[in-house]
This record gives C-alpha cells, sequence and structure tokens, in this order.
C-alpha cells in the first residue's frame, strides 16, 4: 500500500512536514485554486462527459453535410433524368397525376428551374402527423420515381443529431444543453491557451509534429480547436436558435416574424380536405411572368375555395439558399395578391434567415460546407485527445503519490542542526513535481533536511526563511510559467530591492527544445531571483525532456550540496532494486462485493532482511508484460507502487496482501498496473522487480508494552507482520480491530487470527463487517463504542497502529481518539510515538 508516514511535532530546524505529510497536500491544493486552474477543470471534466455524446453529433453533423450529393451518388436516375426535347408538365398537371394516382391530396409542390430536375411533391398529413408524405414525379412523363435508397438512414441519422433519438422536445433540450457545452469548451479553451504573445499569429495557428507525447498531444488539441473555434462558436449560437423555444420566439418576434403557430397551416376538416382541387394553371403562369430567374419555386395549394396559391421561391442571384422571396397568387384570374422579395424583406428577418445557411456552412457556398464537415469531424479528435491527456494526468497524479510516498518513508540516518534546503517545484503536468521528490528523497538519505514546496501556494517572501534553495521548474507553451505558479511569478516580479540577498539558489530548468523558448520560466526565475539579490549554487541545468546526462549533472549538483554521494536521479531508483519471483498468488475473498485481495507470494535473494512494518517498493509491468509507459525498449518505467510486507524473514518468504485495482476503459485492460500484474497478468516465476524500504514510522514495538492494531481491507498486511514479531518475541498484550465488508467472503486470516486469539496472543479481537449489519458499523465505530477500554490501554502506556485506507478509516480513527483524549492528550500521543500510522 501507498504509505503516508506518522505525523510528529518537530521543531523549526528539522524537516518541514510538507517532506514528511504527504497526504496534506491535496487538501491544501484543493482550496487554493486560480481563476485559470478552475476553468482547467471545468474544461477537462465538460470534455470527458459531455464532449464524448458531443462527438455523436459531430459525426452526424458532418454525415448530413452533403446529403443531398449522396442521395444521388446512391440513386441515380431518381432526382434528375435526361433532359427532353418536349416541355416539363405543368404543377397543375403534376398535381393532378399525383391525386388521381395515389387519391391524396396534394399540400405543396417543389418545382426545379433545371432542366431534368424532378419535382416533388408533399401530400396532406394525415392525422398523427406532422408532415406528410413525399414522392418525386418524373418531369416530363409524370410517373413516380423510386423510393429513394438511404432516405430512412439519412432522417434516423437528422434525428440523432437534433434530438440523440429522444423524444422530439426534450431531446431539442439536450441537444440545446451540449451545444451550451461546446460553446463553453470553446471559449474556455481560447481562455487557458491565451498566449503571452497573442499578437503573434504563429503561436495560435501553427502545429508543430515534431513534439512527442503530452506536448505533441496538447499541441494538436490546441491549435485545431483554435482553428476550429469560429465554427464552433457558429454552430453552437445556431444550433441553439432551434433547440429551446423562448430563444426563437424570442428571436423571432425581434425580427418581425409572426409567431410559429401563425405561421403553421391550420387543420382542416375532412370536408375541406375532401374539397375538389383547385386548378393552379393561371397562377402558375402568373408566377413565372413574375418572378424571371428564378430557380427553385414552392407552391403551397389552396385548402378552400378562394384561397390563393402560396409561392416561395429562391432567385438565381440569391445569397443563399434561404433567401426566400414570397408570392401570392389567385388561381381563378391570376391575380398577384401579395409580393414581397427577398431583397425588401426586413433587415430581422433576413438575419433569421441566414440561421440555416450558417450552420450548415452553406452561406459561404462548397467551401463553407467543407469546413464546418471537417469541424464536425475534428469533434472525435478533440475527445481523443483529451482523454489522452486526461489519463496522462491521472497517470502522473498516481506516479507523484507513489514518490511523495517514497519520501516520506525515507530514513534520516544523520542529525541536521541546520537551516532545512528548500526543494521546491512549478509544475505543469507533474514532471517537475516527480523530480523534486525525488531530489528531496535523495538528500533526506543524505541527511539533509528538505522542506519540499510547491510554488503554486509559495510566496516570495517565504524565500527570505532559507540559506538554500533548489528549485525544479517547468516551462510551459512558449516561455510561460505552468498554470499554477502565475501568481507567485506575479508576486515574484512585483518585488523590489534585494531581500533575498543571502539565498543560494539551484535551478533545474524543464523545457522542450522543440521549442522557440526553450526553458524560458526557468531562466526567467532565476535571473529574477538573481536580481532580488540571490546567488546561484551552480550554472543553471537545462533539461530536454528526460534528457538523462542533464539529470546526472543535476544529481552531482545535488551530490555536491548534500556533501554525500548521490546516485542519478531518475535512475537510481532502479539500480536499487533486485529481482525476486512469484512463488504464488491465493484470492483471500472469492465472492466478495469488494476488489479481490490477493495474498502474493514471493521468493528473493538469500540474506533479505527486512523489520515488521517495512514496505516494498515494486514496479510493475503492463498487461502484456511490457515494461513502461510505451513500448519503445527506452520508455520510462512505470512509477513504483509501495505494499506493506505482510511477512518476516524468518518465514522464508516475502507476503503481500494485495488489492486488485479496477478502472473504467481498455487501459491495461482496466486493471491497474502493479496490481494487475502481481495479481492477474503475471505468470508464476516471473521476475518481480522490488526494493525493500525501511518505514521508521511505524517500526514495531518488541518491548512489554500494550498495543492496539487497528486496520480494514489489504491494510492487515502491516498488522499481521507486527503481530507475528510480536508473537515470536512472546508478547501478548495485543487488541485487533480489523474491518472488512461481509464476514461470509471477507474473513481475511480468519483462520490464523483465530488461533493467536485463542492461544492467548490475541487479548482482544474485534473483527467488524460493515455489509453484515442493517445499520453499517467500521472500526472506527467500534473504536468509539469502547472508548471505556481504549482510555485502560492507552493508560497502561499502549502504542497505537493504525494500517489501511486514509480516508474513511484512518481519518475515522483519528476523529475518535480526539474525542477520547482531546487534542492536547492526541499532541502528546503523537510526540511520545505511540500513534503510528501506515495509511494510504
Amino acid at each position: 500500500m501507498t504509505t503516508s508516514s506518522l505525523p510528529q511535532l518537530r521543531a523549526s530546524t528539522d524537516a518541514v512536514s510538507a517532506a514528511r505529510q504527504p497526504s496534506a497536500a491535496p487538501q491544501q491544493r484543493r482550496w487554493h485554486w486560480t481563476w485559470k486552474q478552475v476553468w482547467f477543470q471545468l474544461h477537462w471534466f465538460i470534455g470527458i462527459t459531455a464532449g464524448t455524446v458531443l462527438v455523436i453529433i459531430g459525426l452526424s453533423g458532418a454525415t448530413l453535410a452533403f446529403k443531398d450529393e449522396l442521395l444521388d451518388v446512391m440513386n441515380p436516375g431518381v432526382r434528375h433524368v435526361p433532359v427532353e426535347t418536349r416541355a416539363p408538365l405543368t404543377p397543375a398537371q403534376l398535381s393532378n397525376i399525383a391525386a388521381a394516382e395515389h387519391g391524396q391530396r396534394v399540400a405543396s409542390i417543389t418545382m426545379y428551374a433545371e432542366a431534368g430536375a424532378t419535382p416533388r411533391l408533399f401530400f396532406a398529413p394525415k392525422n398523427g402527423q406532422r408532415r406528410g408524405e413525399s414522392i418525386y414525379l418524373h418531369p416530363y412523363t409524370g410517373a413516380t420515381q423510386p423510393a429513394l435508397a438511404g432516405a430512412e438512414f439519412f432522417e434516423w441519422t437528422e434525428s440523432l443529431h437534433r434530438w440523440l433519438l429522444l423524444p422530439r422536445d426534450p431531446g431539442r433540450q439536450v441537444a440545446g444543453a451540449l451545444a451550451l457545452c461546446l460553446l463553453g469548451l470553446a471559449l474556455s479553451g481560447l481562455y487557458l491557451r491565451w498566449p503571452r504573445r497573442p499578437l503573434d499569429w504563429r503561436t495560435w495557428l501553427t502545429f508543430d509534429p515534431a513534439l512527442k507525447g503530452r506536448s505533441f498531444l496538447w499541441n494538436l488539441h490546441a491549435v485545431a480547436g483554435t482553428w476550429c473555434l469560429v465554427v464552433y462558436v457558429a454552430l453552437t449560437l445556431t444550433g441553439i436558435y432551434w433547440s429551446y423555444d423562448v430563444v426563437r420566439d424570442n428571436i423571432d418576434a425581434w425580427a418581425g416574424k409572426p409567431p410559429r403557430a401563425a405561421q403553421s397551416p391550420k387543420r382542416v376538416s375532412k370536408e375541406k380536405k375532401d374539397a375538389p382541387a383547385v386548378d393552379i394553371s393561371l397562377a402558375w403562369s402568373s408566377f413565372q411572368q413574375h418572378a424571371p430567374g428564378w430557380t427553385l419555386a414552392t407552391l403551397r395549394l389552396p385548402t378552400r375555395a378562394g384561397e390563393a396559391v402560396q409561392f416561395t421561391w429562391l432567385a438565381s442571384d440569391a445569397p443563399h439558399e434561404r433567401a426566400r422571396s414570397r408570392m401570392s397568387i389567385a388561381p381563378a384570374d391570376g391575380t398577384l395578391t401579395e409580393n414581397e422579395p427577398y431583397s425588401q424583406q426586413g433587415l430581422g428577418a433576413r438575419l433569421v434567415n441566414i440561421i440555416y445557411p450558417l450552420h450548415m456552412g452553406t452561406y459561404f457556398g462548397l467551401p463553407g460546407r467543407i469546413i464546418v464537415t471537417l469541424a464536425s469531424l475534428g469533434l472525435p479528435l478533440f475527445a481523443i485527445t483529451g482523454w489522452m491527456l486526461y489519463l496522462g494526468r491521472r497517470k502522473a497524479k498516481r506516479a507523484v503519490q507513489a514518490q511523495r510516498a517514497m519520501l516520506g518513508a525515507g530514513a534520516v540516518d544523520k542529525q541536521n542542526t541546520g537551516l532545512p534546503t528548500l526543494v521546491a517545484y512549478a509544475s505543469q503536468s507533474g514532471q517537475a513535481e516527480r523530480l523534486a521528490l525525488a531530489s528531496a528523497r535523495a538528500l533526506q538519505q543524505a541527511g539533509v533536511a528538505v522542506d519540499v514546496q510547491s510554488l503554486d501556494r509559495f510566496d516570495p517572501a517565504q524565500l527570505r526563511q532559507y540559506e538554500r534553495a533548489l528549485i525544479v521548474a517547468s516551462t510551459f507553451g512558449e516561455g510561460e510559467a505552468p498554470d499554477g505558479t502565475r501568481r507567485f511569478a506575479r508576486l515574484l516580479q512585483a518585488t523590489t530591492g534585494t531581500p533575498l540577498a543571502g539565498l543560494a539558489v539551484g535551478m533545474l530548468a524543464l523545457g522542450d527544445r522543440h521549442y522557440s523558448a526553450f526553458c524560458g520560466f526557468g531562466h526567467a526565475l532565476a535571473q529574477q531571483l538573481q536580481a532580488l539579490g540571490a546567488t546561484p549554487l551552480f550554472p543553471l541545468i537545462e533539461v530536454d525532456k528526460h534528457d538523462p546526462a542533464a539529470l546526472a549533472d543535476w544529481s552531482q549538483a545535488l551530490a555536491r550540496c548534500s556533501g554525500s554521494a548521490i546516485d542519478a536521479i531518475g535512475v537510481q531508483e532502479e539500480a536499487s532494486y533486485a529481482e525476486w519471483r512469484l512463488a504464488r498468488r491465493v484470492l483471500l475473498n472469492p465472492g466478495s462485493q469488494g476488489g479481490e485481495l490477493h495474498e502474493i507470494t514471493l521468493t528473493g535473494p538469500a540474506g533479505a532482511t527486512w523489520e515488521a512494518g517495512a514496505l516494498a517498493e515494486i514496479i510493475g509491468c503492463n498487461a502484456d508484460g511490457s515494461e513502461g509507459e510505451g513500448s519503445h525498449p527506452d520508455s520510462a518505467h512505470h512509477a513504483p507502487r509501495s505494499y506493506s510486507l505482510a511477512s518476516l524473514p524468518s518465514d522464508g518468504e516475502l507476503q503481500l496482501l494485495v488489492r486488485q485495482e479496477r478502472h473504467a476503459g481498455s487501459e491495461n485492460e482496466g486493471h491497474g498496473i502493479c496490481s494487475g500484474w502481481l495479481t492477474r497478468f503475471a505468470p508464476l516465476g516471473s521476475p518481480i522487480r522490488l526494493r525493500l524500504q525501511a518505514n521508521p514510522a511505524f517500526a514495531p514495538a518488541l518491548v512489554d508494552v500494550p498495543c492496539i492494531y487497528i486496520g480494514n481491507g489489504s491494510g492487515l498486511a502491516g498488522l499481521r507482520a507486527h503481530l507475528r514479531a510480536r508473537q515470536r518475541a512472546g508478547l501478548g498484550r495485543n487488541w485487533l480491530l480489523f474491518g472488512e465488508r461481509q464476514q461470509a467472503f471477507d474473513s481475511v486470516c480468519g483462520a490464523e487470527l483465530q488461533g493467536w486469539l485463542d492461544a492467548g496472543h490475541l487479548a482482544r479481537l474485534d473483527k467488524v463487517f460493515s455489509r453484515d449489519a442493517e445499520t453499517r458499523e467500521y472500526v472506527q465505530d467500534r473504536l468509539r463504542a469502547n472508548a471505556h477500554e481504549l482510555r485502560e490501554w492507552l493508560a497502561q502506556g499502549a502504542i497505537v497502529y493504525v494500517c489501511g485506507s486514509l480516508h474513511g478509516m484512518a481519518a475515522g480513527i483519528d476523529a475518535v481518539l480526539q474525542e477520547v483524549l482531546g487534542q492536547e492528550g492526541l499532541d502528546a500521543l503523537l510526540a511520545a510515538g505511540r500513534y503510528r500510522r501506515d495509511v494510504y
């Protein structure tokens, strides 16, 4: 298990608690976000949730962009027929033919001026239908054309795009919410990548294909997003118009359009539907006289005697496909009763009419359609790169947690009475933090008191508390500070005078040579510190990605600072690992509601020794047995994972209790790296890279004092080693409180525990199964219920050991001890070294 060391009271000259209590750091960071960090959290959360669904809208939108062209390819000769010398049929003739052949009233006809284009006729909707059926008729013979193959697919795709296959009204609202999410992603992305030199177009629009890894993904995500930004803003704003009635009604009212209820045709009675068809021949002739140069015309036929024929038509010089003129003509004598050319319509109405062309890209012709299609196809790209960046941050965070655990477990053999050395970092993706923690650990093991701090939460004035500082600084983008460090950089820039005289600073600057401002922030930070009076410990060291030579220079500089030899940071861990072998694994909780818990048995080098409470640091492999994050043989190994040892050297083998970690997705077949390797993927006999690590903060008590052992789940591992050591030392005043889910499936090591109880090695055994009772009970609840006995044991000098989950169990035990002892009593217990924790 990953561990955090026992909190202890220290003088100011000791290593500060930041180096000893890594578990506290996340709580501080949580409440010190900058606005940019807040927007970043919102951006990635919306991106991996709504952004995943937006992929569906994007792909369906791209499919619809060239729907008409695709239908024509799939249906040759249906919507376009060979041109003949005879005149095409008139709308009146087509209407009569369709009504006679299909037995339905024709509601509207769409005619095309292009020779050979087939007219489209819409029948009146039947009861319960929003829109009637439509057919295409041969323009010269009036024959009904075959149904369009693929039309149903495009209708389904349109329903997916507009309503996500939900009922129409709620579907529109969901699609509108997703459109707002896309707008938020676009604008927050713009804010997050705003460069220091915003007027340099290359910074915004150029992509560097030579970048690798996370830099490649971020650059691709950011630059492609900038290219698509304007398109996404247009798509979302126009999409919202159709999604929410309140938006559409208000815009229509502003534009002077009549309410949609007034625009839609009223339902007519059966008698009116069955009324004799009106002859529209004169109306069509009149239209052709008054609308020269028309390319498309839709005729809405009257439903009762005396009504005019309604024409909406598109002129050959129309700016876009929705620039429709309107005309009304009396069918009896062809008299023009209303004529409203598009150019004479109000500005508001014309602006509303461009919403659809903007959404489809047709407002800008074929180039616009292509651009919208490419932007729609870009949504999967952003989802994929966004997920990869998110998972990369998760992996980096786990690596940092492992480094913090190793730092907290590091033993300092030398007494150091000087001021601690500040080890600070400015990190964007976690690399600087990992290197800082590894550096601090190396110094700590060399006997140097260290204080590890993130510049995210640091004030420049605090630098005056130190005589020596080592800083690991990443550069973000083109020479900029990492997001969280911008506040520190601004405060430092505003500082005047030489307040840092007497401070010696060593700088490790991280960067990527593909960027023009290589290690720019590290250089700027070093220059500003020197301007304020600080002196350099050694020349600034630049690291291009994971350059081992530069890291070796840094390690040598650390060695000069500490006066002790230090292996190269980044490779010293690998050099100290030994090869052990997987002897067997046993599933301890088949059928459990929780994750599988395995007893892992390893055999290793002869003479290996350790004491109860020690840790095993293990470097796991991928599911296929490969090492590291990539398939390249030089790719970095996974960060080590720390586990509490569950056995002693006298047992002849090393045992661990490992909970199999599972996660969603296909990465590593859904398993944690190290736990998956140990509990499932590693074949028996496989080599396991392992390093034994002392854990003095959880050292055994092999003297005649009572001990209280409290744990849950895999936390029994560390407690079992302690109890075995106490048994072999003949020390029997032991109280074990252990929690799991169900007694039927989770009685981990039950026979061994019961044997200790029967033999008197355990004075008391409390096993708490939270899922067995109607009211859930946990170990902290059992301890609280036995507060009287707890006081008696503590009065006799008992030492309290806690091993297991930090959140929940360990925090609950801490709360109980504070209730029973009070804050002063708990502080005294800590100061006396009688409260020892190994929690994760």
